[in-house]
């Protein structure tokens, strides 16, 4: 029966990566937006500072993390590499950062760091920039 079907359609797989790459990557913008805003809205900087970094050497890793590193994977472009920013800035806001705060603080950051990993695993599939310079790196053998 096709609704317990766990064989994988590879263009599903990839339509479902490409999805799952753009829906994370709009929304990561929204917040990498907004620490944009923050820096260059000429007011006194104040972000968590963790790990004694200063405020805005913080607050700019955090917009490289959500605005610069989302636009690669939108993309798909360097897909497990650019993960790997926004892996690390989730993981120290859910267990850091909100810490102590409770589940419903930690609970989309947490969202976010899971489907990371998912995509440094997986990877972008091929509907991906990488996909193009992978298939063009390729040497054909058999031609």
């Amino acid at each position: 029966m096709w609704l317990f079907d766990t064989s994988r359609d590879k263009k599903l797989y990839h339509t479902g990566l490409l999805l799952l790459r753009l829906v994370v990557s709009c929304f990561m913008l929204t917040h990498g937006a907004q620490k944009f805003m923050m820096l260059f809205s000429g007011e006194p900087i104040k972000f968590a500072d963790p790990f004694g970094l200063g405020e805005t050497l913080t607050l700019v890793l955090a917009f490289i993390a959500e605005f610069v590193c989302s636009i690669f994977i939108l993309i798909g472009f360097a897909t497990r590499l650019a993960v790997i920013p926004p892996i690390i800035n989730m993981f120290v806001i859910v267990f850091v950062v909100h810490n102590t705060d409770g589940f419903d603080r930690q609970e989309l950051p947490g969202l976010y760091l899971v489907i990371y990993v998912l995509l440094l695993i997986i990877g972008s599939g091929k509907y991906s920039v990488d996909h193009l310079i992978n298939k063009k790196s390729r040497p054909k053998l058999f031609s």
